[in-house]
């Protein structure tokens, strides 16, 4: 491709708009030229703020206008499969949130779309973005810690989202540990081979009547051996906490920290630090480093970091994690 690529965003959420922002201000090789939201209300309002002549609630008004090049799918798991399986057959590009479906068997049907319409996908997995995970995984290619022999994760929200969120979430093992399920497998270089899950309802009792929990771990075995435990929490009043640790042959590393700025502030009372507060603010960088990645994928014509297959590969281990949760069983892959 040559110039800008001209893209629409589908889905004005929270984490849609941060998108929308770095697509319209932020990304030299991207014009964001239509917003498509469920509302005509949001639609609008957004495309006032970001200086975008067109909006739409109607994604077909997308799909069928030919100058545009990409879209990015910010929308419920539930319509992700439709919304790629369009969106490549009218050749568009797509970079879509995690997970990539809710289903192996939509999983499939979009991964023939793709690779039928030869369009590019990426899925967004933002932590192989992340300055701390990208370096971990570089200095771990180096073979700084040898053999990588464990990984333990973390991924701890500051409370609960709302149950109208929840209840079609799909479970907090495909919403939040599906994070560090593709990023275990990123750093440990391996494939999956079981995973078995625990989890309890502590804070939040709406939880139970959509089977979900805010309490959650996940133990992870690999092919050649080595092991995961991963972590996922609705309650950490105390801040967004993401880190991680790889644990190698000859060393470790820790990754990532709870701490929002360099600072220590020290007072008679003691000494404290501040606290990340939100996702958007933890990956600011991440964010726009991987929509980056994306549209030089498309101006150079190569294969993005996560793509379609990686994204089934995740929500495979994420299924996995919640019939494992459901039967009290391990499950394997």
């Amino acid at each position: 491709m040559e110039g800008k690529i001209r893209c629409a965003i589908i889905g004005i959420g929270r984490l849609g708009y941060v998108h929308a922002e770095n697509i319209a201000s932020r990304i030299k090789g991207a014009e964001l030229v239509t917003v498509v939201a469920s509302r005509k209300e949001s639609a609008e309002k957004a495309a006032r703020e970001l200086g975008v002549e067109k909006w739409t609630t109607d994604p077909q008004d997308v799909f069928e206008d030919s100058t545009i090049d990409a879209v990015i799918i910010v929308t419920p798991t539930k319509t992700h499969a439709d919304l790629i399986i369009r969106a490549a057959k009218h050749g568009k590009h797509i970079f879509v949130d995690k997970p990539l479906t809710e289903t192996l068997e939509e999983a499939d049907e979009v991964i023939k779309a793709i690779q039928k319409n030869n369009v590019i996908c990426q899925v967004g997995f933002m932590r192989r973005f992340d300055f701390s995970y990208a370096e971990a995984k570089r200095r771990i290619v180096n073979g700084d810690i040898g053999q990588p022999l464990y990984f333990k994760g973390l991924s701890r929200d500051p409370g609960s989202p709302p149950e109208d969120y929840i209840k079609t979430s799909g479970g907090i093992f495909l919403d939040l540990s599906v994070h560090d399920y593709d990023i275990a497998r990123f750093l440990v270089g391996d494939e999956v081979e079981s995973v078995q899950t625990y989890g309890t309802v502590l804070v939040h009792p709406f939880m139970k009547k959509y089977g979900d929990v805010d309490q959650g771990v996940t133990v992870i075995q690999f092919k050649n051996g080595a092991l995961a435990d991963i972590e996922g929490s609705r309650n950490s009043t105390f801040g967004y906490d993401i880190r991680g640790e790889v644990v190698g042959t000859e060393g470790a590393i820790q990754i990532g920290s709870l701490q929002n700025h360099n600072n220590i502030i020290l007072t008679n009372k003691g000494s404290y630090h501040d606290n990340i507060p939100s996702f958007p603010s933890k990956f600011k960088a991440a964010f726009l480093l991987e929509l980056e990645h994306f549209i030089e994928c498309l101006l150079e014509k190569k294969a993005p970091l996560i793509n379609e297959v990686d994204g089934k590969i995740a929500l495979e281990i994420a299924i996995a994690a919640t019939d494992s949760f459901k039967t009290s069983k391990k499950v394997y892959l």
